[in-house]
């Protein structure tokens, strides 16, 4: 009576020691111990069972990894195969060439015998295999003791609770891996429709820009935009800053080619009163009005050597110091930059910073000419006749298909931009309702306008005195003035109109009327 009472409350302090246990290869530790502990052996082992069926895995043993056990002549095999146990004496274990057993038998220290037994759950199927090793003579002495019968009893119990539970995990993290790659995937598509709005084009290689747009849009990595002329390389910087975190926050855009040099240092980082003549008062720079936002840098390759290096310092640290201030200040923005010109060909010439390069380019996106993507030809069209409609209460039905064949022979030098103005030109030949047509497109003057500005090219500008100009700055100064003048010409004076025609903000625009004292009429 007093041995049954003691294997009693042994048996309770058992599984209550089993029952605690966090994890399943706590669970394992722990009974592979309450087993050498309550039965003398020296070496006790569990050893999991994967889902196939064929391999066995010993946590306690990191070394081991898994090894398979397909070899009916191994005999965790005839374990596995049959459900039954097994004992396998010193001299039969040095005949099988297995790895995996030799392993576990130098980590028992060589015993004299191992009894293998089944672990299993009430349904009969597998678990794992214990693995027992002694010297024991008889093993019936062992498996046969109620005690242990009631320690594998809640072993298998628990073990099977734990992978249940694993398996819940596991499924739940699978379902919430799932939904957030569908949520992120829906999202992916609305972003890249609501660009597709903005961002016309049906051509692969929109597609494709605006898969990239959504895919930067949600980092913070940089990201400069590199293309022709009138590509859009400005919407790409809007489209970057709507479908970011930083969207309800400020996008602030530089145009490096449009500010004088002298002035464009104090513009990214502002002045305090008194930092030089003029300066009569507190100014901060765009940098600081970029806090929390986008910073959007257009034609970047103009941007003065001296000012890259300090742009680059500001990349690398997030703090700047104002013309003039004693204490530097931080601005934590994201950076947009766009140029078209060739900037390996400005480093190579020494132009260009390397390593502004570099920091730069973290995520490049790089805009195909509109002459490389026919297939949009016809979607652009259709928007810029919409467009125009819609501003003007009226316009054109839309574009005839003989003048979209027409339009496709042309290479578009000036790109989207380009197709813009040819289109709003054909819209006011065009009457209301009707579709345009080939004669309405007039490329033939722009034909003789590009021929007419190759052989000007060729030829000595002159001034207003018919004398030939020898100062190449100032003959293009005074052909940029001519163009705009003309702009203003045709929009009556409308300098709004006239900056979107010509791709230039209209604060750029103001100033160069001013720089070259242009009126409106």
């Amino acid at each position: 009576m007093a041995r049954m009472q003691r294997e009693l409350h042994t048996g309770i302090e058992l599984a209550v020691e089993l029952d605690r246990q966090p994890t399943l290869p706590a669970l394992l530790q722990t009974a592979a111990g309450q087993i050498e502990r309550t039965f003398g052996l020296p070496h006790c082992w569990l050893l999991e069972l994967d889902l196939s069926g064929r391999s066995l895995r010993c946590a306690a043993v990191n070394e081991l990894g898994e090894f398979d056990c397909g070899d009916f002549s191994h005999p965790f095999a005839h374990v596995l195969q049959q459900g039954n146990a097994k004992e396998v004496s010193r001299t039969a274990s040095y005949r099988l060439d297995h790895p995996g057993f030799q392993s576990l038998l130098n980590a028992s220290g060589r015993p004299e015998s191992v009894w293998l037994h089944p672990v299993k759950r009430k349904d009969g199927r597998l678990l794992g295999v214990l693995m027992m090793c002694g010297k024991v003579v008889d093993w019936s002495s062992v498996v046969d003791q109620p005690l242990f019968l009631g320690i594998l009893t809640l072993l298998a119990f628990r073990w099977a609770a734990h992978l249940k539970h694993s398996d819940e995990v596991g499924q739940r993290r699978l379902l919430k891996n799932s939904l957030d790659h569908l949520h992120a995937s829906v999202n992916a598509y609305q972003h890249s429709e609501r660009l597709a709005g903005t961002l016309i084009g049906t051509s692969s290689a929109m597609v494709d820009l605006r898969n990239q747009i959504v895919r930067a849009a949600g980092s913070q990595l940089a990201v400069l935009v590199q293309g022709e002329t009138g590509c859009g390389k400005d919407l790409i910087a809007q489209g970057l800053h709507q479908l970011s975190r930083r969207a309800a926050r400020s996008l602030v855009v530089v145009n490096c080619a449009a500010i004088p040099e002298s002035l464009l240092e104090s513009e990214l980082f502002g002045h305090v009163k008194g930092a030089f003549s003029g300066a009569d008062k507190t100014k901060p720079g765009l940098l600081a009005q970029a806090d929390g936002g986008t910073l959007f840098l257009d034609e970047i390759g103009d941007m003065p050597l001296n000012l890259q290096a300090k742009l680059l310092r500001v990349l690398e640290t997030g703090r700047f110091r104002p013309l003039g201030a004693q204490r530097e200040q931080c601005s934590d923005f994201r950076l947009v930059a766009a140029t078209h010109q060739p900037l390996h060909a400005l480093i190579q010439d020494g132009r260009f910073r390397r390593d502004l390069f570099y920091r730069l380019s973290q995520f490049p996106l790089t805009v195909a000419p509109l002459r490389e993507r026919p297939d949009d030809l016809e979607p652009l069209s259709r928007h810029f006749v919409r467009a125009y409609s819609i501003r003007e209460g009226a316009g054109p039905l839309g574009v005839s298909s003989q003048a979209l064949q027409h339009l496709a022979g042309y290479s578009f030098p000036g790109n989207v931009r380009e197709l813009r103005n040819l289109i709003e030109f054909a819209c006011l030949q065009t009457d209301d309702g009707e579709d345009i047509r080939t004669e309405h497109l007039r490329l033939d003057l722009l034909t003789l306008q590009a021929a007419a500005g190759e052989t000007a090219a060729t030829e000595i500008p002159t001034d207003h005195t018919g004398r030939g100009v020898n100062d190449l700055r100032l003959a293009a100064q005074q052909f940029e003035a001519r163009i705009i003048r003309a702009r203003l010409r045709q929009y009556g004076g409308n300098r709004a109109k006239a900056a979107a025609s010509l791709g230039l903000p209209k604060r750029t625009l103001a100033y160069k009327c001013q720089k070259f004292n242009l009126r409106e009429n």
